[in-house]
């Protein structure tokens, strides 16, 4: 399979953020010098055989960077002041002229942000000579790999490929192609490789070839290549290389253009453009969800007995059910079996008259607690064992929970053919595979207790009627589905990776080269591995984005390592055509449902978790914690297409407006009130001074850190989920089944509108709001002086001839291809503006290209809501499938127990307990008006409407009573307020489409409405 890559929002927001550092540095398309070819006569001939004469001479470095201190300066203030980042007090320039800091989240893509981030730079301001460095062959590898699967689609975007090769010394030839080629060129290298061959005074063998005249290299120093094409220094993870002589050393031996710092956790702070902390990609949805089965070991007064709770089952049409494990009595010994078991369940006679148990027997079942309650008093909670537990029983445990969540994920994930991986560290690799005298391989001890457990889980799932998914387990024999991933010694063995004193991972190339070898290939289900066992020293070459379970067998208690560990599967899944399985595609209230990584602990929740959000809570971009007149006073914000700021009187009022609907406690910390309020959509309007900062504002405070969401970001894997939520009989009552031939229909659309019409509203509205950023430029002059130039003098000028440069732009193109149009269609928008407007273009052509573009986008959007028609579609009409297929299992305590839905369970959104969906879904249920109704699955596996401007999911499908109101049938969307105005544009676009479907079509007695509670339900009914 291929990886599929798309453009993301955040991560066009982060390469731009690094471009606009440079605003008003001129592009020059190359910029040539005389490369030094030392004595042809040597090995380098052959390579320049076929130049022409006065190409044999040309390099391609840098050109220099244009602009002052002052300048740089003022254009990362200006981004930090929009991106609500603490300002930088001065120009960091410890690499070059200036050092810039993006911070991102593990797993958001930092590689591929940097890669883009290289295409950008060589496109706006023609620089491209990079070099990439990393902290170890683990990073390196991963790099590499990055720059092969992303190659196919950067040349879609730009239409170029970068090369790029990893440094060694004995590869120079390289570093020549590096020097002479005039697109981008890459050199990779890991501080390892540096620290070996890039100290001047070295006496090692790499040293002495990259400082020397090589005779294989033309006489020259490798080392002057290097500098002579100021390249621009991107450090990977630099607070693993922060150290003084590291960064002087990287200095004096690139000598940089400037340096780009990329990590989710910067030690040291440079100049920073760009921040997507934990929070920030937990919120919007770009990380997998974790949850943690913890493991603990107690004891029960007076008994010694063996006991292990797993979990509790719910199903609808039995009583709740504890799977717990204990010993029991067989004719070939004592064994510890897993049984089902619910109240009044006795220990002792289902352990075949153990004395251990006498007495003993389940009183309580509780599926809200996660508990079980034994007739002596105890409780057992999930996840806890008692009585004779080793480390042997602690391991085997693991190892199940780890299988059983793999299979409780993997039938739903099947169906969306997505790939599910699990993945083992351990410390010891002949605990799972040792060889014999003769070097035969052996199974080691975890090795065979994944055997026995694996036979005994799917054995539980195997039913006499399959499915596709049960073919596919039939299809794969339990030896080839788990592997190892281990460092290899000369005779091919798995051997424990080696680790440096002062580390705790491996730079051992060869485990990494299997590891990364078979990334696509594990995602694929001709391949049966599915459970992967490799060296906890390996974890940072693990970067696999269908891990879904994650079980360390040993005991930590290093933050540092549980963080490290939990991040190698935080990345959002693909399925199996290399598709992302984002917010675009399930929605951001199911997302987390199929994105959810589990982590199997060795210790109580609580304990794990505790440090687990200690070590995120360290790592967190240093947030603002109070809402107070302070940190409201000068911020920023966006206002439309303009940037306010704010005032001290502007600040008091927010703060008051806070205040007053309990939104912050005395000590101007935020509430929950705010956070529920937003997400409901209840949020009181804010005071006539800010009204029209709405967004922004509320951006702002929604920056301050809140403890909760941290909470919100890990579950108890251990609470009870609902894995099965069938239609009960009220799908089949006669009121929905009318309702459900209405509405089971899939529709399509067609938009008629005439190219004039778009045109004149484009021209009229680019007339009026169009503006670009003038760019400048600086102008030293200096004198020589021997062979060093001194500066004498800087001018800061406006640059305006930037479109008569020798830089050619397809203007027409280019707005054809960015807003979907006719190159006619364009050329007529763009032949009607002002001349004040169409010579903006000289003044900046890249931004008048893409705010161009965003008008023609906005009004597109407008025309074509308003000129949309539906129309039944040739598809297959919904099944009621989809009221199962796009649900994973959900925890239990947050459903709803509904008597008149189609199925016993509802799941509402919020994060209140009385959101104002569960409100509206508890009304329902009991209103004698309402005979059933459903809540619709959302998603592109749900029900849906198609709009121009993505797909549409309204939440209620509602069958009234005849003659008890006028309309006995609605579809319905809950919102926090009755007043459009405070929708967002898009989604009152799509409101617009679904008033159109079924309120302007006759849709038999079917109307729509948004309401924000059953009683507006009731009002709108009576105007309709």
């Amino acid at each position: 399979m291929k990886f599929n890559f798309k453009i993301q929002p955040f991560q066009t927001e982060a390469c731009s953020n690094i471009l606009r550092a440079f605003d008003g540095q001129p592009k020059q398309e190359a910029f040539s010098y005389r490369r030094d070819l030392g004595i042809v006569e040597n090995l380098v001939a052959p390579l320049l055989a076929g130049m022409a004469d006065d190409e044999e001479d040309l390099g391609f470095r840098n050109a220099s960077v244009a602009l002052d201190d002052s300048q740089l300066l003022k254009n990362i203030r200006q981004i930090q002041q929009e991106c609500n980042i603490k300002l930088s007090p001065t120009l960091v320039k410890s690499l070059g002229a200036v050092s810039l800091d993006v911070e991102m989240e593990t797993g958001t893509g930092k590689t591929y942000v940097y890669i883009k981030s290289m295409f950008e730079l060589y496109q706006r301001y023609g620089w491209s000579k990079f070099i990439v460095v990393v902290p170890s062959i683990a990073i390196r590898e991963g790099v590499k790999k990055s720059f092969e699967m992303t190659q196919d689609h950067f040349m879609e975007l730009y239409g170029l490929k970068a090369r790029f090769f990893v440094y060694g010394s004995s590869n120079l030839h390289q570093l020549d192609e590096f020097s002479s080629g005039s697109g981008i060129n890459v050199m990779i290298i890991n501080i390892q490789a540096f620290n070996a061959s890039l100290k001047e005074d070295g006496r090692n063998k790499e040293s002495r070839i990259i400082y020397s005249k090589r005779d294989e290299f033309a006489s020259r120093r490798p080392i002057d290549v290097i500098k002579a094409n100021r390249p621009i220094v991107i450090l990977d993870e630099p607070q693993k290389m922060g150290g003084e002589a590291t960064q002087n050393a990287l200095k004096n031996n690139f000598n940089p253009l400037f340096s780009l710092n990329f990590s989710a956790t910067h030690k040291t702070s440079h100049n920073l453009v760009y921040v997507l902390d934990a929070l920030d990609a937990f919120n919007k949805r770009l990380v997998k969800k974790i949850e943690v089965k913890g493991f603990e070991i107690r004891n029960l007064r007076g008994t010694n007995a063996y006991m292990y709770l797993a979990g509790i089952t719910v199903d609808p049409k039995k009583p709740p059910r504890a799977k717990l494990e204990f010993e029991v009595k067989q004719k070939s010994g004592i064994r510890r079996e897993t049984h089902l078991v619910e109240a009044g369940y006795s220990l002792y006679a289902g352990s075949g008259g153990l004395e251990q148990y006498a007495g003993l027997s389940v009183f309580e079942v509780d599926p809200i607690g996660d508990s079980v309650t034994l007739s002596n008093g105890d409780i057992l909670h999930a996840g806890s064992a008692i009585g004779d537990v080793n480390e042997a029983d602690i391991r085997r445990i693991q190892i199940r929970e780890t299988i059983n969540s793999h299979f409780d994920k993997e039938d739903d994930l099947f169906k969306q053919g997505i790939k599910c991986l699990s993945l083992f560290f351990i410390d010891e690799v002949a605990k799972y595979r040792k060889y014999g005298e003769d070097g035969e391989e052996l199974t080691g001890e975890y090795g065979k207790i994944f055997e026995q457990e694996y036979r005994d889980a799917l054995n539980e799932r195997l039913t006499l009627f399959p499915s596709k998914y049960q073919d596919y387990l039939r299809g794969i024999d339990v030896t080839d589905t788990h592997r190892g991933y281990f460092s290899i010694d000369k005779q091919g063995h798995s051997i424990d990776s080696k680790v440096k004193r002062g580390s705790d991972f491996s730079d051992d190339i060869s485990a990494y080269d299997l590891i990364l070898k078979n990334k696509e290939r594990l995602l694929s289900f001709d391949e049966p591995t599915r459970f992967i066992f490799s060296h906890s020293a390996l974890r940072e070459g693990w970067d696999n984005p269908n891990v879904f379970q994650i079980c360390t067998l040993k005991h930590s208690d290093n933050a540092t390592a549980k963080r490290q560990e939990v991040g190698r599967g935080l990345r959002l899944c693909v399925n199996s055509f290399g598709d992302r399985q984002d917010i675009d595609v399930h929605g951001e209230t199911q997302v987390h449902d199929v994105n959810k990584l589990t982590v199997i602990a060795s210790e109580s929740y609580a304990n794990f978790v505790t440090d687990l959000q200690s070590k995120i809570r360290e790592d967190l971009y240093d947030r603002p914690t109070k809402a107070s007149v302070e940190y409201f006073t000068g911020k920023s914000i966006k206002v439309g297409e303009d940037t306010a700021t704010i005032t001290e009187r502007q600040a008091k009022a927010i703060n008051r407006y806070l205040s007053k609907n309990d939104y912050i406690d005395l000590d101007d910390n935020l509430t929950s009130a705010y956070h529920e309020g937003q997400k409901a959509g209840t949020l009181a309007e804010l005071p006539e001074e800010v009204v029209g900062m709405a967004s922004g504002v509320h951006a702002l405070i929604q920056a301050i850190f809140d403890e909760g969401v941290l909470k919100s970001m890990i579950e108890d894997g251990r609470n009870t989920k609902l894995s099965d939520n069938p239609l009960n009989d009220n799908f089949y009552k006669h009121e929905f089944q009318e309702l459900w031939k209405r509405i089971n229909q899939r529709y399509a659309y067609a938009v008629e509108f005439e190219s004039p019409e778009l045109i004149n509203k484009c021209v009229d509205a680019l007339n009026t709001n169009l503006s670009v950023t003038r760019l400048k430029y600086n102008l030293t002059e200096g004198i020589q002086r021997g062979i060093e130039f001194d500066v004498t003098s800087t001018k800061t000028r406006d640059l305006k001839t930037a479109a008569g440069s020798s830089v050619r732009y397809d203007l027409i193109g280019k707005i054809a291809e960015g807003a979907t149009l006719t190159r006619r269609t364009a050329y007529a928008i763009i032949s009607g503006l002002k001349p004040s407007m169409s010579n903006l273009f000289a003044v900046n052509p890249e931004e008048f290209i893409s705010n161009v573009v965003e008008e023609i986008n906005n009004q597109k959007a407008a025309i074509v809501v308003e000129h949309i028609a539906y129309h039944p579609s040739q598809e297959e009409p919904y099944s009621t499938d989809i009221f199962n297929m796009s649900k994973s299992s959900q925890e239990y305590s947050k459903a709803y127990h509904a008597k008149r839905a189609i199925q016993d369970f509802v799941f509402t959104d919020g994060t209140a307990e009385r959101s104002i969906e569960r409100v509206f879904a508890e009304d329902l249920d009991v209103a004698s008006e309402v005979a059933v109704w459903a809540k619709l699955p959302r998603g592109p596996k749900g029900f849906y409407i198609p709009t121009p401007v993505g797909n549409y999911s309204p939440d209620w499908a509602i069958a009234f009573n005849k003659g008890s109101v006028k309309h006995i049938f609605f579809i319905a969307e809950t919102k926090g307020t009755m007043d459009r105005t405070q929708f967002r544009a898009i989604e009152n676009a799509k409101i617009d489409c679904a008033m159109k479907l079924f309120n302007d079509i006759p849709t038999s007695d079917v109307k729509y409405h948004w309401v924000n509670s059953y009683q507006s339900l009731l009002e709108v009914m009576q105007k309709i």
